[in-house]
């Protein structure tokens, strides 16, 4: 695979599979530059002293420049009108840590650098300065909150915005200085020079305190698989006070991501990090044990609290409306104190260190017993572990068509919350929370392995969806149609059996939504289950699409080959958890095939099964290897084979996919076999 550098060629298919790194490290992870191509979008990383900084610099004819800090999720972006000619962007300066003091001698933080565009014109369209969960509000929806615009002072082929955050602290600065071409009166638009490019200069800063980054050695603990590109993008996101999501759309703490995260990444991570991941999800606990999903910080904490109570308090403000994290959290804590070999050596002075986290993780194992018990006693979906209401996700497929309407996931009420009801049975059972366990609490966790068992074997009977061969053979051809891909492979994949999956959820009735998924990712990595379960398992998720979820271009997250033709059109390649491929999902599959493999009760047809769907995700993997550290791609099909496309690069795409995102450096801990 070719890389573009930092220049992005924005033509149309030219753009399928464009990624290239490169990058610039210093010692112990000190100081770091790398660049990230892919699809539209040329990506800078910086992170230097007390600046850390993403540039994207958006090509196409849509262009768009966006600088987003680690330090308060903040950021600046300008939006440009549509060009009536794609225009590709070139940085023609690396940008360069910065530290300015604004009008008060405060200190703002940033970078500064230089880049040409071929446009015979850029019209400014608009210019934000705050959250960057208000920049991509605006990227997506085209909605901004008025309070944070500020109008653009022009002196000559200058521009510049300068503001201080809604609540009097250090804010935010913005110049743009045209090196090349010039201002057009009024400040409105920026006009090419007689070489027909536009050359900037610019400067973004940010008065938000920077975070602390995790040097190596308490970062990685030196097994890593080297990988320069994971490694990069992991000491990116890495902070003392938190992990990082993803940039640049989640620059800030999510507790889904932390957790799976750390359980995918544990055997590489120094416990150092390890410990700042967990505190991070402890501390953020709700009163009654919820695990946080979102955070909101600096201005747009401001912004909720206006709304919320006419203040312009900056504290934190945590979202609590997801419902699987809540379940997570026990058994990646458990894998680390009680299996992992570094964990379990310092289990004990893990809590004697800091007592608060016995007490606050006994609180989220007050809340999974407490939420499992009803089904645990009356095993009937009503009872199961639903939306909350109004809420049209609950769980990692977090958009609003990602469980095509069901209202209890699949993941959650089959294998989360079980595998929680484990976890607290032998964290309890260790000693290690002995201090913080009161009566009430060693009788309801006492119950915890009976009920993980009620729910093992009986949730799933719930999801069961079984469909005919000639019905599956019937609806994988006529899909195959519909999308534009040939069937055979999985025809022959069918065989004579019936073919039979779990439904990704189900709807408020207790019906299954037939919608082939790859969540059972999480029972590789969580439970034990029986050797039939998991040879259907891994039989689902190794079936080629578009009966199973296997491509040349990845392993997809969702396939709606049996659903009505309204999910199937929110189920597309173009959708965020359509069928597209996610790189977590593909790092979990391998890691937890690798987990199954060490079990010493399978049978041999089962073992064999396992290490030939092994082989066949490495294969995967490797084809797409330049999209491993992104979120997520997509694919089109052509010439009877499927190729990646980095999502985003489509004008039909819902989003764009974030270049840097944590839970894609899975495979600094996971290796072929």
């Amino acid at each position: 695979m070719t890389s573009i550098g930092r220049g992005v060629l924005a033509t149309g298919t030219a753009l399928v599979l464009a990624i290239g790194t490169g990058c610039a490290r210093e010692s112990g992870f000190a100081g770091l530059r790398f660049t990230v191509a892919e699809g539209l979008n040329s990506n800078e990383f910086v992170r230097e002293g007390p600046v850390a900084a993403h540039l994207v610099l958006r090509s196409g004819r849509d262009p768009r420049m966006v600088v987003a800090f680690p330090a308060g999720d903040s950021g600046v972006g300008v939006w440009f009108a549509p060009l009536s000619a794609p225009a590709a962007w070139t940085v023609t300066g690396a940008p360069q840590p910065r530290r300015e003091s604004d009008s008060r001698g405060r200190p703002l933080y940033g970078i500064a650098f230089e880049a040409t565009i071929a446009a015979p014109e850029l019209v400014l369209n608009q210019a934000i300065l705050s959250s960057v969960r208000v920049l991509r509000d605006f990227d997506q929806y085209g909605t901004v909150a008025p309070e944070v615009l500020v109008a653009p002072t022009v002196s000559g082929n200058t521009l510049g915005w300068a503001r201080d955050r809604l609540d009097g602290a250090p804010g935010y600065r913005l110049t743009i200085t045209v090196t090349d071409g010039s201002v057009r009166p009024g400040g409105t638009a920026l006009a090419a020079g007689a070489d027909g490019r536009i050359g900037l200069r610019i400067s973004s800063l940010t008065g938000d305190t920077p975070l602390t980054p995790l040097p190596g050695n308490d970062l990685l603990n030196g097994t890593q698989r080297r990988l320069g590109s994971a490694e990069n993008t992991l000491a990116y996101l890495g902070y003392r006070e938190k992990f990082l999501a993803g940039s640049w759309h989640f620059d800030t703490y999510f507790g889904r991501d932390t957790l799976i995260s750390l359980m995918l990444l544990m055997p590489v991570l120094a416990p150092a990090a390890v410990d700042a991941g967990l505190d991070s999800v402890l501390t953020r606990l709700s009163p009654d044990g919820r695990v946080a999903h979102e955070e909101s910080v600096s201005e747009h904490a401001i912004l909720q609290h206006r709304r919320q109570d006419g203040t312009a308090s900056a504290a934190p403000i945590y979202d609590y409306a997801m419902i699987d994290e809540t379940y997570l959290l026990a058994p990646v804590i458990a894998a680390y104190l009680l299996d992992d070999r570094a964990g379990s050596a310092q289990a004990r002075d893990y809590f004697r260190a800091d007592p608060r986290r016995a007490t606050d993780l006994v609180g989220n194992l007050r809340r999974v017993v407490a939420t499992a018990g009803a089904f645990a006693r009356d095993p009937r979906y009503a009872n199961l572990i639903g939306l909350p209401p109004g809420q049209a996700a609950g769980q990692w497929r977090d958009s609003a068509d990602g469980l095509a309407g069901g209202w209890y996931p699949y993941d959650v009420n089959c294998i989360l919350v079980p595998a929680a009801l484990e976890a607290a049975a032998r964290l309890a059972g260790s000693g290690l929370l002995d201090p913080a366990l009161g009566a009430a609490d060693r009788a309801a966790l006492a119950q915890a392995a009976a009920d993980a068992t009620i729910w093992r074997s009986t949730a799933a009977r719930l999801f069961s969806v079984t469909m005919g061969t000639a019905d599956a053979a019937r609806a994988a051809t006529a899909y195959a149609t519909e999308v534009g891909v040939r069937p055979d492979d999985a025809l022959a994949a069918l065989g004579s059996n019936p073919f039979s999956f779990n439904a990704i959820a189900l709807d408020a009735d207790g019906g299954p939504i037939p919608v082939v998924h790859s969540d059972e990712v999480f029972d590789l990595l969580f439970g034990a289950p029986a050797p039939e379960a998991l040879a259907r398992e891994i039989a689902i998720m190794a079936a080629p699409f578009p009966l199973g979820l296997t491509t040349g271009a990845g392993v997809l997250v969702a396939n709606p080959v049996f659903a009505d033709p309204d999910v199937r059109q929110r189920f597309t390649a173009h959708d965020y958890h359509g069928t597209v491929a996610w790189s977590w999902v593909q790092a979990a599959f391998a890691a937890g095939l690798n987990r199954q493999l060490a079990r010493t009760d399978l049978p041999g047809a089962v073992r064999d099964q396992l290490i030939v769907a092994r082989k066949a995700l490495w294969q995967t993997i490797d084809a797409v290897a330049p999209m491993r550290n992104s979120e997520l791609w997509s694919w089109i099909y052509r010439d009877g084979a499927y190729q990646p496309v980095a999502f985003g690069a489509e004008t039909a795409d819902v989003t764009e996919s974030d270049a840097a995102q944590l839970w894609s450096t899975a495979y600094l801990a996971i290796a072929p076999p």
